[in-house]
């Protein structure tokens, strides 16, 4: 990872906008920001980390909004950091939370964090996601770190290391667990603990469950359990087998009790049942006695229902009459309304009273007179056209006039207007002649022009291609030291490789034997294969070439813009610009005069056009007023011909269609009079008939006259009433008989009457007996199934808190492993610190490789399982000690006794050689900018000299290196420097060399 520019505004001490460019402070490789103390020295780092994560590291994360207290309050707060990673050319911009005041009224507003994620893309940035949390995910994946470990592999906080050199092992534990990210061993151990706890409560539950099915057997057997668990297995199933022999004899005796029972029931029922027969015969004689008096009755019935259905046949031929008779009425009243309508439109009729024919003639005569009349309707309809017609020749004569008047107005205001038109252009056509002279300048100006704007638009693509061709020789060195790397930990490994093909039994490919006693093992950096090396060398081919394309695309980049500012002929883009514009605006003054020539020489047209047209229109108009005028005089002599023939035919109505309306109406009324008559009529002849029927009726049934009819006729409901009555006397005279001829009944009636109550209550005592044997047996029976169930329960449970206490051995054995209080746990470490143990023999080994360089070989770190002074008196407390090996004297002694300056470069070895293992282990990018905030200042000059070739051996491999130190010294030794000034308007940056 690669930082280039940095942008602060509001943020930390920095009140206003303040720039960062790394890519002037890297190209030395070694760089120093440096100010007084407070200056805001290590809120640079700590913009760079908000940035990225929208964190700062340690406790200053924790604190309330970074926004500058030195900044105006509605000031923005922003971080713009650009960087290049894994060749992907990156911007974040990001703003945290903060108050801003109200833009209306007092008080403030919170505005929430936003950030903006662009990358570079095809000469362009393109929006990648402008989500917190989105922005998060994408820096997480592309640097492979978190902030804790970005900050101990790219920021090397002052003081963090030199405590974690003298920390106690559960410190050190907890820093590296966040660094390496193993709080999963720790979970494991946790874990075990819980499940071991589980594992207990297990079989104390278990035991629990044991006693409580004991106590529930004691209690149902009536018997104390013993109190040694092997013991009530032999118990409960002694208790269970006397139990169930007791309740086996009850058995038999309760058999007994309910035969008795039983025996007595039978009896009362029978008894019972000899009882209600002898009622039912008595009851059965009481009724025939009864109904045989009522004999009389039923003939009556009967009697009555026949003469109802004779004169059930007679009332419909009744009713037909009656009808008849009402709907005679109804047409007498009908002529007489209609009569009364038209009695004044009919001649007298000698007082006979309306007939068919007098007003079938009446209505025959208003007829013809319709027929004669609708013959005229035409001519009605022709004198109303000729009425309309008139009206709109006189409404078109108005209007001719109108539009003649107007027409001669424009004949005589016309001619002048023309004359002034074409003297106007006459002018502009003078002045419109410079029209291509104005171009031909205005396109050699945008030629130039067009030059400039490529010749600074060229520039643009140099300077990227510029960055472009950098980030391809750095890709391609890196691919290029990465395929070295490989081939060389190839052959260092090629014994282990050869040796992970050996088989037992097999000859070796290099020595021929078939024993492979001690076969090479791989380092922990682990074997590379031939596919990996092919691979790597190819990513450097490929590299190599994007590099060789990155170079060609600089020259090309370079002739093209060489080119563009020889065709611009030495203006700049705003002087060329201006020029085009000059010229421009020239042109469009000439076109201006040539577009007003065309627009009066149009409008010249247009008033002759208009001269023309109006003298042809005057012509047009005086004939068709000439014309209008006799057609008028015309259609008037025709109306008044037909007004007066129209006058003749409506008599003394208002108008042909009123005159016609009414006969109209009179015939209709006719028509009607004439169908009443008839109905009349006939309903007085179907009356005569309907007469007829019903006394031919009345004869037939064998009634005298119509009032016998009406006195024997009856409702359904009253004949449905009678019959059902009938119906029930002859079921129950039936029953009764069929009672009395019934054996049974009578063979019962020669049995002497039962004592019922003497069989009750013999019955009574038998069950009170068979219940009391019954209860008994039934108890004696459920206590021996419930002790069978009690049994078999006590059984499980037994046989399920076995494999309970075996998993609780095995799980409580491995918590003391792995929690190191085990005697198994040789070490007596706990399985986390058995896990950061190796990583941190790693970081030991890596900060050696540059601590024997800073202290001129006299120091060299230890890892040792041993607790330190402070570690305290727990068996499992030790596990990830370290120890400081003086080459001088040859003793191991504890970190907290070095002095301030060795204890400085030890924790900055520490922290370096930390920083590459976390680096590895996360699989991030590779950190080509790093920074250095240690005190330099408790250095001697040699050791300081020395600690800064270190520094200066990290820059191998294009990496940058930025010292954070306000140590003076350091100012002569690096010449590129950030200086941080601090004043009480707030902090600013100044790039120096």
């Amino acid at each position: 990872m690669r930082l280039h520019t940095l942008t602060i505004e509001a943020f930390g001490p920095f009140a206003g906008t303040e720039k960062v460019d790394f890519d002037r402070l890297s190209a030395g490789g070694l760089f120093l920001i440096h100010g007084p103390t407070g200056a805001g020295k290590t809120s640079v780092l700590d913009a760079v980390c908000f940035a990225l994560y929208g964190s700062v590291p340690g406790a200053r994360g924790k604190d309330r909004s970074p926004k500058s207290d030195h900044a105006p309050p509605d000031r923005l707060p922003r971080i713009t950091l650009e960087f290049t990673v894994r060749g992907r050319r990156v911007r974040i911009e990001r703003s945290p939370r903060w108050e801003r005041p109200k833009k209306r009224g007092t008080g403030t507003r919170t505005e929430n964090a936003k950030v903006v994620v662009q990358e570079r893309l095809n000469g362009r940035w393109e929006g990648v996601t402008n989500r917190p949390d989105e922005a998060g995910q994408f820096v997480g994946d592309l640097l492979g770190l978190t902030l804790e470990q970005f900050c101990q592999t790219a920021l090397l906080p002052q003081g963090d290391f030199a405590r974690f050199l003298r920390a106690k092992s559960d410190e050190r534990r907890d820093s590296l667990e966040r660094i390496f990210n193993t709080r999963m061993f720790r979970d494991v151990e946790e874990w075990f603990k819980g499940h071991a706890n589980r594992l207990r409560r297990e079989v104390e539950a278990a035991d629990e469950r044991v006693r409580a099915v004991a106590g529930r057997i004691a209690e149902v057997g009536r018997s104390e359990a013993p109190g040694l668990p092997e013991e009530l297995s032999a118990w409960a199933a002694d208790l269970a087998c006397v139990t169930a022999a007791t309740a086996r004899d009850a058995e038999a005796v309760a058999a007994g009790f309910t035969g008795a029972r039983e025996a007595a029931r039978a009896a009362l029922a029978e008894g019972r049942e000899l009882r209600a027969r002898q009622e039912r015969l008595a009851a059965a004689r009481q009724e025939l006695a009864r109904l045989t008096e009522h004999t009389r009755w039923r003939a009556d019935l009967e009697s009555r229902l026949e003469a109802a259905e004779r004169a059930e046949s007679v009332l419909p031929f009744l009713g037909a009459r009656d009808r008849r008779r009402v709907e005679l009425d109804k047409a007498e009243l009908a002529v007489t309304e209609r009569w009364a309508l038209v009695s004044g439109l009919v001649a007298a009729a000698g007082g006979t009273g309306p007939t068919r024919e007098l007003l079938g003639a009446a209505e025959r005569e208003r007829r013809d007179e319709l027929a004669r009349l609708e013959g005229l309707r035409a001519e009605a309809e022709r004198r109303r056209e000729l009425g309309r017609s008139v009206t709109a020749v006189n409404q078109r004569l108005v209007d001719i006039g109108r539009r003649l008047e107007h027409q001669r107005e424009l004949i005589a205001s016309l001619p002048p207007r023309v004359e002034r038109l074409a003297e106007e252009l006459r002018r502009w056509r003078d002045q419109a002649v410079q029209t291509e002279a104005a171009e031909t300048a205005l396109a050699a100006a945008e030629r130039r022009r067009d030059a400039a704007a490529e010749h600074e638009r060229l520039g643009r693509e140099l300077a990227a291609a510029l960055e472009r061709q950098s980030a391809a020789v750095d890709s391609a060195q890196a691919a290029r030291d990465r395929a070295l790397d490989l081939r060389e930990r190839r052959i260092a490994h090629m014994a282990a490789e050869l040796a992970a093909g050996l088989v037992d039994g097999e000859p070796c490919t290099v020595c021929g034997s078939v024993e492979h006693p001690s076969p090479a093992l791989a380092s922990a950096e682990g074997l590379v294969s031939a596919e990996e090396e092919r691979r790597a060398q190819a990513a450097a081919d490929t590299a190599a070439a994007r590099r060789t394309e990155a170079e060609n695309e600089v020259v090309a980049l370079r002739e093209r813009r060489a080119a563009a500012a020889e065709r611009a002929e030495g203006r700049t883009p705003e002087a060329a610009r201006a020029e085009v514009a000059a010229h421009a605006e020239a042109l469009a003054e000439v076109r201006a005069a040539a577009g007003e020539a065309q627009r009066v020489q149009e409008e010249l047209e247009r008033a002759e056009e208009d001269l023309e047209r109006a003298r042809g229109l005057e012509g047009d108009l005086v004939r068709q007023e000439s014309e209008a005028t006799v057609r008028r005089d015309a259609d008037l002599r025709e109306h008044d011909r037909l007004t007066a023939l129209l006058d003749r035919a409506r008599g003394e109505d208002a108008g042909l269609r009123e005159r016609i309306a009414r006969l109209g109406g009179e015939a209709e009324e006719l028509r009607a009079a004439a169908e009443a008559v008839v109905d009349r009529d006939r309903a007085a002849e179907e009356l005569r008939t309907a007469a007829a029927e019903a006394e031919r009726a009345c004869s037939e049934a064998r009634f005298a006259d119509e009032a016998q009819v009406w006195e024997a006729a009856l409702e359904e409901r009253e004949r449905r009433s009678l019959r059902e009555r009938a119906r029930s006397f002859d079921d129950r005279l039936a029953a009764a008989r069929a009672a009395l001829a019934d054996p049974d009944l009578v063979s019962a009636e020669e049995r002497p009457v039962p004592d019922l109550d003497a069989l009750t209550a013999a019955a009574e005592a038998a069950s009170v007996a068979a219940d009391r044997a019954v209860s008994w047996r039934d108890m004696l029976a459920g206590r021996a199934r419930r002790l069978t169930d009690l049994r078999v329960e006590l059984g499980r449970c037994l046989a399920g808190s076995e494999p309970v206490l075996r998993r609780y051995a095995v799980a409580e054995g491995l918590r003391g492993l792995t929690a190191g209080t085990s005697p198994d746990n040789a070490d007596n470490m706990r399985l986390s610190a058995y896990v950061l143990a190796a990583r941190l023999e790693q970081v030991v080994a890596a900060a050696n490789d540059r601590l024997v360089t800073m202290s001129d070989g006299r120091y060299e770190l230890r890892y040792t399982v041993d607790k330190a002074a402070g570690d305290g008196r727990a068996r499992s407390a030790g596990g990830l000690g370290m120890r400081v090996v003086d080459a001088w004297t040859g003793v191991e002694r504890d970190p907290a006794t070095l002095s301030g300056g060795e204890t400085f470069f030890s924790s900055l070895a520490l922290a370096l050689g930390l920083g590459d293992v976390a680096s590895a282990e996360a699989g991030g990018a590779d950190m080509d900018t790093l920074f250095v905030d240690e005190g330099f200042g408790t250095l001697d000059e040699d050791t300081l000299e020395e600690v800064l070739d270190v520094l200066d051996r990290l820059r191998d491999g294009g990496r940058a290196v930025g010292v954070v130190s306000h140590v003076a010294d350091l100012r002569q030794r690096v010449s590129t420097r950030l200086r941080v000034v601090k004043t009480a308007a707030g902090s600013r940056v100044e790039h120096v060399g």
